[in-house]
Parts: C-alpha cells; structure tokens; sequence
C-alpha cells in the first residue's frame, strides 16, 4: 500500500496515473470485446453473439434471483455490463502489469485501488437508494430503510447501511490486491536469479502458475458476488426482499 505512486492535477484536484491508465485500457478493452463480438448481429446468431448472449442470460440471472422479473429486466444491461467491467478490472493485473524502474507501477487491476472499488461500491447502492425511493417514495424509503422491522433499531439500521458499502468495496478491493501483492512477491523474492540459484527459479514458476489460476477464479468469484449483493440491495432498499 505504501508503494510510490505518480499523480498529476486538474482543475485543482489530484489524480493517481495508475488508477486513470488501468481504468482506461479495462474500459477499452470492455468496449472493444463487446463490439467485436457483437458487430454483425443476425437472426441465426454466430459464435461471438452466442457468447454475449449467454453471459448477458447469466448476468440477468444473477440479478433475477434478488429482483421481482420487471425490476429484473430492467437492471439486467446494468448487471451485464457491471459484470464485464469487474471480470476485465479484475483479472487485468494478472496479465499485465507496468512497473517503472522509479517503483511506479503504471497498470495493474484497477480494483486492487480502493479508490476503484470505493467507487464501485458507491456507485451500486447509489442506484440502489435511488430504486428505493422510486419504488417507496421519500417517506416510504426512509421508513423501509430505518425503521424496519423495528423503529428502535434505527442506529442498527444507519450502521448497517454504513456497513454495506464499506464490505461491498473492501471485499472486492482486498481479495484482488492480496491476490496481485502475493503474485508479485512470489516473482520477486523466489523467481529472481540474482536472489537464488536457478533451481528455486524454476520451482517459482509452476507456484506462481498455481496462484495465477487460482486468483483467476478469485477474481471471477468477486464479480459474481458483487453483482449478487448490488441486486439484494436494490431489493432491501425498494422493498422487494
């Protein structure tokens, strides 16, 4: 967490090189992936359409088990879309990673950031709160969010809406950072020949093999859940659990 960073300013605030360049390629990638797959639609689907529309029947599932069907159908492009986003944010920094000699690492998963996560976080239970009161109204939003089921346990309520974001972001930020930091000490301190002879190089390579599979399947585990808890939040907060 205490490694060197490089930020620059705009318009008085300061922004993290890693998080925008990391951020970008995920968001480019994303794009690039769902264009080409999608880029010559047709009534007797092909390959590439078969598979965006497998991963959007599975992402609208997900979302299908928390949600009545209308509210379903109608946040099922958000949970597809979220679910890309994460599957690529997550799994990027296990294949690329740009690491200056200055120790500035340039590009990376941008959920190993919290700032990334955080985002994330906020971003769902924004949209959640905002179900909440188009669904209930102000005063039936408020009353389902904190008074329920009991009205004295309104400081449990505030507290666990606090609780919600703080475990939907640092769940997805810590699983993906533990999973890229033990990666990079494994290359670094077993895998480095001028550390140790060249045995222990090659018994380096089929662990940190092991440990990118795994973190893989991590990273894919965190997406699914993720999109798993923004749908039980929009059904809390819109009364629909």
């Amino acid at each position: 967490m205490d490694e060197p960073t490089a930020t620059f300013s705009f318009w008085g605030l300061t922004f993290n090189w890693t998080t925008v360049i990391s951020t970008l390629l995920t968001m480019v990638i994303v794009t690039l992936i769902a264009v080409g797959l999608t880029r010559k639609l047709s009534v007797r689907p092909n390959k590439g359409q078969n598979a965006m529309e497998y991963m959007l029947d599975f992402t609208t599932g997900i979302i299908g088990g928390q949600l009545p069907r209308k509210m379903a159908r109608q946040f099922g492009l958000f949970a597809f879309t979220l679910f890309f986003f994460l599957i690529v944010s997550n799994e990027l920094g296990l294949f690329l990673q740009v690491k200056m000699s200055s120790g500035v690492t340039y590009l990376k998963s941008p959920t190993a950031e919290p700032v990334v996560a955080m985002t994330l976080g906020l971003m769902s239970l924004v949209i959640a709160h905002g179900m909440g009161v188009k669904s209930l109204g102000f005063g039936g939003y408020l009353n389902n969010m904190l008074l329920k089921p009991y009205a004295w346990m309104l400081p449990l309520n505030i507290i666990e809406q606090l609780a919600n974001f703080l475990t939907l972001s640092l769940r997805l930020f810590g699983n993906i950072f533990a999973g890229e930091m033990l990666l990079n000490l494994i290359a670094e301190n077993l895998a480095w020949p001028g550390h140790f002879n060249g045995f222990v190089t090659i018994l380096a390579l089929p662990l940190e093999m092991v440990w990118q599979g795994f973190s893989l399947f991590i990273g894919g585990i965190q997406a699914y859940v993720f999109v798993i808890l923004t749908g039980v939040f929009i059904a809390q907060l819109s009364g629909n659990e």
